[in-house]
């Protein structure tokens, strides 16, 4: 059995994007306290695998998974899982909206509700908490009458509360993907993604065009480019790239060792299966047939180069 750390306590959103894998969801769960935390017991071997939030329809990427991703580890992405977001406003059973003067939550989930609190709880104080869960855990421990959690409603179960509000969320479509983060890279499916952050050698115009260039040269789909400080100077960026495809096939591979030789340093982040439409699906078919007959055609051509400047020989 392995052993599956995700963000926690029990009931946040990342054990139910776990649970929704029946694979990952029978084995041995170890919750724990923060993103970093997940991935640095992974890291140490005290946990096979790690689930963590990467990034929210309404809200936009998880800085803190990306940074550490980046950064602080050399664990690679094994899979993404999307989940549906729906969010409740819970409390210690007798309170009521009107008590409320203080919620508590990721700061994520506070922004994916932020006009609906706006507007029925306007006067509202806003703490932070490592996740969804923790807040519903520090609600039901507290002892103040006055305070709710944006919760799951997983949490509320597990602890107790009563919920206040249902699809408090600002934006009907709301979803999170999340990441299993683990060593080594899965056998390509057909239908994956490969995820890179690329560092710019040196700050010129036209650096960030030659970069995509790249991928466009190759008939590779970009699905995700992002810039995030490279921690070195003030205005200092790196680009976080998703491209459709895997490293085993032969565009995704030659895009990478170009950008590697020609335009920045790569950090690789791992090849791993999505879900998606056979569109997608079949460009990428398309594209690794064509690349393997070009790379037939110069093959061909390069054979034909004489061994000696003669003429005769």
């Amino acid at each position: 059995m392995l052993r599956v750390a995700y963000l926690g306590p029990p009931g946040t959103f990342t054990e139910e994007a776990l649970r929704t894998q029946p694979d990952l969801a029978a084995q041995e769960l170890a919750p724990t306290r923060s993103v970093p935390d997940v991935l640095a017991t992974v890291e140490r071997g005290d946990a096979d695998l790690g689930l963590v939030p990467l990034e929210n329809s309404i809200e936009g990427s998880v800085a803190i998974t990306l940074d550490t991703l980046a950064f602080d580890t050399d664990l690679l992405i094994q899979r993404e899982v999307d989940l549906a977001i729906s969010l409740r406003l819970c409390a210690r059973p007798g309170v009521t909206l009107p008590d409320v003067r203080a919620v508590r939550s990721h700061p994520h989930a506070y922004a994916q509700c932020r006009g609906w609190l706006g507007r029925k709880l306007p006067h509202v104080a806003v703490e932070a908490a490592n996740s969804t869960s923790e807040a519903a855990l520090q609600v039901s421990r507290s002892r103040r009458t006055d305070q709710a959690a944006v919760c799951t409603a997983l949490a509320a179960r597990l602890y107790g509360l009563e919920v206040l509000a249902t699809e408090i969320e600002d934006h009907p479509e709301n979803q999170t993907r999340f990441v299993l983060v683990g060593r080594g890279i899965p056998t390509p499916t057909g239908h994956d993604k490969t995820s890179i952050v690329c560092f710019q050698r040196e700050d010129r115009p036209g650096s960030l065009l030659a970069i995509l260039s790249e991928f466009a040269a190759r008939s590779i789909n970009l699905t995700k480019l992002e810039s995030r400080p490279t921690k070195r100077a003030l205005g200092d960026y790196c680009f976080f790239i998703d491209c459709e495809g895997h490293v085993a096939d032969e565009p995704v591979a030659d895009v990478l060792k170009h950008l590697a030789a020609r335009q920045a340093e790569v950090k690789f982040l791992g090849s791993y299966p999505v879900a998606g439409e056979e569109e997608a699906r079949a460009r990428r078919r398309v594209a690794s047939r064509r690349w393997k007959a070009a790379s037939a055609w110069i093959d061909e051509i390069r054979a034909s180069i004489r061994a000696g400047d003669d003429l005769g020989s």
